[in-house]
């Protein structure tokens, strides 16, 4: 009898061949969704259990079933049952022989379909929506398709237009992906976590919903966040999709226009306090690393991420994208950006608009930067000054400030206090001009105007998402610098050209200084290495590795940070140096690596990286050689045993 999977248990349910033990572990992966477990299918067993469909992305091929022998010779296949590159002989073996066309489709004509479709989706939302179900129904399709296709589909899948998803989650949802733990289940935690599918997780992201990009608390609605970065994980990095959990806690929301809206799916609690989540945050830490040891835990779009960071990065595998992951992208451009400034590092001064956890993450990161430039710290300290919404950050305002603002308070003030951003840079007159505020446009023309002033090639970088929070848009910054900025923005903006005052008119390339070009490398560095926490060294260790990944062709551009199209060769150095990192600082448990060169590590870290291009056929090896194993015949790709007499085209399909 023909199995199905359970959709809401993630089980798959068969009745599978009588095979010689042992059986093979195969390599077979989610391919498209696990249909190599449906090839070992017959009539024969008649014993009655239920098996999760993968083992760390492996199935496990046993001589045990789900269903009794009894079991409808009709059983309905999954959705990828149907795919069109399937062989004639794995359509076979699926039931869906017949109920697709005929043709054995290559990806390359598949992916042209997936684009019309996709260009026939008249909003950025619905080409969203489409991707997600590619996603959902033809995993390896549709990572070949983004890794092919990123720089244009990468702000379908997450940012910008993600940021609109998760505004409209519960309006848009369609069916269950990751996982939400409430605030409910607390005490039952460890088992809620046991009805996920997958045995086994290498990474997760989770987020409490109460800072989602610039957009405020969305409450579960966040959930677009960790499905986005996990994605994004295995597009960039090669981590696999089925060792990835998307998690959101749902704590109740600060939003009262949710908590009253008919069709918001999370609770309608009110935010719980600080304490509280610390003490459910306490037990789902236990809990995910008891089920997975070794899971490495990344947070995101936290209101407050300090206290869990602070919590539990030393008894954790884990990290703050916000914190230490913005921090490290950002420091890589600086790297950049003050070598081609042609000012010594003890000569820059920055103004930070935006004092919350990710600019000062940012702040500190360049400080310890400029510290290994040879600063002591309190110089290196001494080149920041932060603008929160009360003006410049003084010790002296007045108002009690935040614990993590107050490193950067400013003491040489003499009393006096700024109160905008325009009145600290007349008064800094910085080299350097960071948004993390996600005011659009604060970065008026005339704070342009004066940062090419004070400096040659002022450094500009506009860092808020999505792309109507930036503090000013690519072509503002150059035209109101004559050309002359050092760019970075969060956002994606398109290339410019400009005549500049002295008659000569350029094509300038916008750098984007996404977190994605460090996390999926710090995440695979982590996963690969074992590390039993993710130290500063690596965080920076991230950032140098990325400042590094520059072609002479992007330098010649001016660019600060490489082509995206080569983003899973940058997360191969990236995750090198990560390595390199937790090896120095002797939190690594894959000892084994210790001694190899970069090259063989480069090679190395390659072969364990997730490559969609490859799984099918892959695949398809393998269910040669297990159908071999087990005495069953080869099959062409109509279906039919190689070497048969029969001809389907005159006799029809004998299934």
């Amino acid at each position: 009898m023909f199995g199905h999977i359970n959709k809401h248990s993630g089980y798959f349910c068969c009745s599978l061949l009588s095979l010689p033990p042992p059986l093979p572990t195969s390599s077979f992966v989610n391919a498209p969704k696990n249909l190599a477990q449906y090839l070992l299918l017959s009539s024969s067993s008649s014993s009655s259990s239920c098996l999760p469909i993968m083992s760390q992305g492996v199935p496990r091929f046993q001589q045990r079933s789900c269903v009794h022998s009894s079991a409808p010779a009709n059983a309905t296949p999954s959705e990828s049952s149907y795919d069109t590159a399937n062989p004639g002989y794995i359509r076979k073996y699926l039931r869906s022989y017949g109920l697709t066309p005929p043709r054995v489709e290559s990806y390359e004509t598949q992916k042209t379909r997936c684009l019309r479709q996709l260009a026939l989706k008249p909003t950025s939302i619905d080409k969203f929506l489409y991707l997600s179900t590619l996603r959902r129904n033809n995993v390896h399709l549709f990572y070949r398709l983004v890794v092919d296709h990123l720089k244009e589909l990468t702000p379908l899948i997450y940012t910008p237009v993600v940021g609109e998803a998760c505004q409209r989650w519960s309006e848009i949802y369609q069916q269950p992906e990751g996982m939400y733990i409430s605030y409910e289940d607390r005490g039952n935690i460890a088992a809620v976590i046991q009805n996920w599918p997958q045995p086994h997780v290498d990474i997760t992201v989770i987020t409490d919903g109460s800072r989602i990009l610039g957009l405020g608390d969305l409450g579960i609605n966040g959930m677009g966040i960790p499905i986005g970065k996990l994605a994004l994980y295995t597009a960039c990095a090669g981590v696999r999709p089925d060792a990835t959990l998307p998690l959101t806690l749902d704590l109740g929301t600060s939003n009262k226009a949710l908590r009253e809206d008919p069709l918001y799916m999370g609770s309608r609690r009110d935010k719980v306090t600080p304490e509280q989540e610390l003490e459910f945050m306490d037990e789902l830490m236990i809990a995910l690393t008891e089920k997975w040891p070794g899971i490495v835990v990344q947070f995101e779009d936290f209101k407050n991420p300090f206290p869990a960071l602070e919590r539990y990065r030393h008894r954790f595998t884990c990290f703050n994208d916000d914190i230490q992951g913005t921090g490290a992208v950002i420091l890589a451009g600086v790297m950049n950006a003050v070598k081609q400034s042609g000012i010594p590092t003890r000569e820059h001064k920055a103004v930070f608009l935006g004092a919350g956890s990710a600019g000062v993450g940012v702040a500190k990161q360049i400080v310890d930067f400029f510290v290994r430039e040879g600063m002591t710290e309190d110089d290196a300290k001494a080149c920041f000054y932060l603008v929160d919404t009360k003006g410049l950050v003084t010790a002296d305002r007045g108002d009690k400030l935040a614990p993590h603002k107050v490193y950067f308070a400013r003491t040489d003030n003499q009393g006096q206090q700024l109160k905008t951003l325009s009145e600290v840079v007349n008064h800094v007159k910085p080299t350097m001009l960071m948004g993390l505020s996600t005011l659009g446009g604060v970065f008026t023309p005339e704070i342009l105007r004066s940062m090419a002033s004070f400096s040659k090639r002022p450094i500009i970088f506009p860092l808020s998402n999505p792309s109507a929070n930036s503090e000013c848009d690519f072509e503002a910054a150059i035209t109101h610098t004559d050309g002359q900025a050092l760019f970075a923005s969060g956002s994606p903006f398109q290339p410019f050209s400009f005549k500049n005052s002295a008659g000569q008119t350029k094509t300038y390339y916008p750098g984007q200084g996404n977190n994605m070009y460090v996390f999926p490398g710090i995440g695979l560095g982590t996963i690969l290495s074992k590390a039993v926490e993710v130290t500063d060294s690596m965080i920076y260790a991230s950032a140098e590795a990325l400042s590094k990944t520059l072609t002479p062709e992007e330098l010649e551009h001016g660019l600060l940070y490489p082509d995206l199209t080569r983003i899973r060769e940058v997360s191969v150095v990236v995750a090198r140096g990560v390595i390199h990192a937790a090896q120095e600082a002797k939190v690594d448990r894959e000892t084994g690596i210790r001694a190899l060169s970069d090259a063989d590590m480069d090679a190395w870290i390659r072969s364990k990286m997730y490559a969609p291009h490859s799984e099918v056929a892959s695949l398809e090896r393998e269910v040669g050689i297990l159908l071999s194993s087990i005495g069953r015949p080869s099959y062409g790709s109509n279906g039919w045993e190689m070497g048969s007499d029969e001809d389907p085209n005159d006799k029809g399909a004998k299934l």
